[in-house]
């Protein structure tokens, strides 16, 4: 009797299995992450709609009238100059006092 021999590893054809279910998984897994990122920039871009239409209205209450492009909001520090571009590059714009997306 052999007394070192172990029974109780893996063998080759257990670990091709497992790697191949894993390697399915992440094939299902990643198309949908990147079909995700499109809504993420959306929502997000919104959001920054909403940021700056409420800074817009504190530059209103501090001087009395709307400003009258994003840069007066930069220049008076409301908000900053990467907040006037959206995720997926949209530039933002005041028309009429309220903040749109070109």
């Amino acid at each position: 009797m052999n007394k070192f021999k172990n029974e109780n590893a893996f063998t080759l054809i257990e670990m091709l299995i497992v790697l191949m279910v894993i390697s399915v998984l992440i094939i299902l897994i990643v198309p949908n992450l990147s079909d995700r990122s499109q809504n993420v920039n959306a929502t997000g871009c919104e959001a920054l709609v909403a940021l700056a239409q409420s800074q817009s209205e504190a530059y209103y209450l501090e001087n009395g009238n709307h400003p009258g492009s994003m840069n007066d909001l930069v220049d008076g520090g409301f908000i900053t100059d990467d907040q006037t571009t959206c995720p997926n590059n949209d530039q933002l714009e005041i028309r009429n006092g309220k903040v749109v997306t070109n």
